[in-house]
C-alpha cells in the first residue's frame, strides 16, 4: 500500500536541458538550458548560468531580436571563443545580465 502511494505522488519536474552542438540549427532548437561538450571554453559557457538562462531565455530586445538567436551560435559552435553576439543595438542592454 506505501509503495503504491508512493507511486501516486507527483514527481518533481526535472529542468529540461539542450546539449549544444551543430546538430542545433534554429533558435527554438534551444528549448532547455544549454550543456555544453566538457572542454568548451567560450565566454558563452562560462558565463551562462542557470539563474541567466531564467531571466533571459524568454526575452527579446527592441529590435525583436531573442536571446536564443544570440546565444545560438556559441550553441552550435561549441570552439566559438565568445559564443554570444548582438543582434542589435539594444541587445546590449537587453541582455546586460549576460554580460556583467
Amino acid at each position: 500500500m506505501i509503495e503504491a502511494e508512493k507511486a501516486l505522488r507527483p514527481r518533481p519536474k526535472t529542468p529540461e536541458l539542450t546539449q549544444c552542438g551543430p546538430h542545433l540549427k534554429h533558435e527554438n532548437h534551444i528549448s532547455g538550458f544549454p550543456v555544453f561538450p566538457t572542454g568548451t571554453k567560450s565566454l558563452l559557457s562560462k558565463h551562462l548560468t542557470r539563474e541567466v538562462w531564467e531571466n533571459l531565455k524568454d526575452t527579446k530586445d527592441e529590435a525583436g531580436v531573442s536571446f536564443k538567436l544570440a546565444i545560438l551560435s556559441g550553441c552550435q559552435n561549441t570552439d566559438s571563443g565568445i559564443g554570444c553576439y548582438a543582434g542589435s543595438h539594444s541587445s546590449y542592454s537587453a541582455f546586460a545580465p549576460l554580460f556583467d
